[in-house]
């Protein structure tokens, strides 16, 4: 097996690494490599995939399918292939997974590291809910753990950011859906309370809020709130083209404040009274960014962040009040998130809990990251917590506050990996093994 050396980074380009790289073709060969942390497609936003002056495997060539159930939708893949490689294969035969993130590059494995959370998550939970098996690389040795058979080392291993061992293949079992196509009904929100109110009352599987950030006083928190379920109509959108691609890094001037302003404005604008419905690609519906391939350059060199957190329920007037701090900065960009999510995950570090989720990315710069600062500080007094999978600026004392299960998670991990030959730069700036 040849290791290669090379700088790569994570989606938001602000924080890099440099390691010897190996990317295995079989599974066979990787209790010959020894234990490295494994990446995917690198689509966590800081540093979870990083590991400055070491080695990774990468398991992007490990994207078999192994077997597949067509009467129970049960699925075993490496955990090399990407989630929306399952979607595409299976929803023509009635199945997809269960959960799908926000991008269809994210691999299998990476959402049982994160356990990811979709449009869903109040009904259906999170990634790894839904995950029956899987099969990990410890010490060298594969081990089948189930959520009943190794208990403790499963939940270590959901959302445990890759630390307990790799994730050679995962059984999971898929959702039955009608087709490939997605009717999408979208309606406008005047404002934060009624945009809450949309989400809160919402009765569809899959249910999302895009948010006008930069919108300040009576129109504070408006955005438009899209309601989903899977159809056998087909789509309406046109015929599959190749997908775009930003060619370059984007200058600063692109994503100015009076460019983001107008162009949100114009977003919110474009769905006319009283909502409109149309039937969309399943693609379309869960991975709209994908068809443009780097997007992330749209944020220019020196990358940018993502702020995701989530509070309870009852700390609404909480999130209301960051959402007006993000307002006033004028640092948005267009891409601003907001979701209802369900009960807690069954992972240590599992990241959804009850309540709501806020998404924003910000361009990087010195007063993105006082604001981003400003803004997990606020979120740990809510009682609420940051995903891992997008941070690149949390502290170590902010993280093990949000994160009450982290000593026991620790433990765990360091029985498994006791040489900590797995940690990240993530899990070594965060302090998360350390007891």
């Amino acid at each position: 097996m040849l290791w290669n050396t090379q700088t790569y980074t994570g989606w938001g380009h602000v924080l890099s690494a440099t390691s010897e790289i190996a990317r295995p073709e079989r599974a066979t060969a990787l209790a010959s490599l020894g234990a490295h942390p494994a990446i995917g497609a690198r689509r966590s936003y800081g540093d979870a995939c990083l590991n400055s002056d070491g080695t990774a495997v990468d398991m992007t060539r490990l994207d078999r399918i192994l077997s597949f159930d067509a009467s129970t939708g049960l699925v075993e893949a490496e955990a090399g292939i990407a989630i929306g490689e399952l979607a595409r294969l299976f929803a023509p035969m009635g199945w997809m997974p269960a959960v799908m993130p926000g991008t269809g590059f994210a691999t299998l494995g990476g959402c049982i590291a994160m356990d990811v959370h979709g449009k869903n998550h109040h009904v259906d939970g999170s990634f790894g809910g839904h995950v029956t098996a899987l099969k990990l690389m410890v010490a060298g040795k594969v081990k089948t753990i189930t959520p009943k058979r190794n208990t403790r080392l499963f939940a270590a291993t959901v959302g445990g950011l890759g630390q307990t061992g790799i994730i050679v293949s995962a059984t999971l079992q898929m959702e039955r859906c009608e087709g490939e196509g997605m009717e999408v009904s979208e309606q406008r929100a005047e404002n934060w309370e009624e945009h809450i109110a949309l989400l809160a009352s919402s009765q569809a599987r899959y249910t999302v809020g895009w948010l006008d950030c930069t919108a300040k006083a009576k129109n504070l928190g408006r955005g438009i709130v899209e309601e989903a379920r899977s159809t056998a109509v087909r789509p309406q959108s046109a015929p599959k083209a190749a997908a775009k691609s930003v060619p370059f890094n984007f200058p600063r001037f692109t994503l100015s404040k009076a460019m983001v302003s107008g162009f949100n404005k114009a977003y919110y604008l474009r769905i006319r009274d009283g909502g409109q419905t149309r039937i969309k690609p399943l693609e379309e519906f869960f991975f709209p960014l994908d068809k443009i391939h780097n997007w992330n350059r749209l944020y220019g060199k020196n990358g940018f962040h993502q702020f995701q957190c989530v509070l309870p329920e009852a700390k609404l007037p909480e999130l209301r009040a960051m959402v007006e701090t993000i307002a006033h900065s004028g640092l948005a960009s267009p891409l601003a998130v907001l979701k209802r999510l369900g009960p807690e995950a069954a992972g240590m570090l599992s990241f959804p809990m009850e309540g709501y989720t806020l998404a924003v990315d910000f361009r990087e710069s010195a007063k993105a990251r006082a604001l981003i600062a400003e803004l997990n500080a606020a979120t740990l007094a809510a009682g609420g917590r940051i995903y891992f999978a997008k941070d690149s600026l949390a502290t170590e004392a902010e993280a093990k506050a949000m994160y009450p299960d982290w000593a026991a998670w620790a433990k765990e991990v360091n029985t498994h990996d006791p040489d900590h030959q797995l940690e990240t730069d993530l899990t070594r700036r965060l302090g998360l093994r350390s007891i």
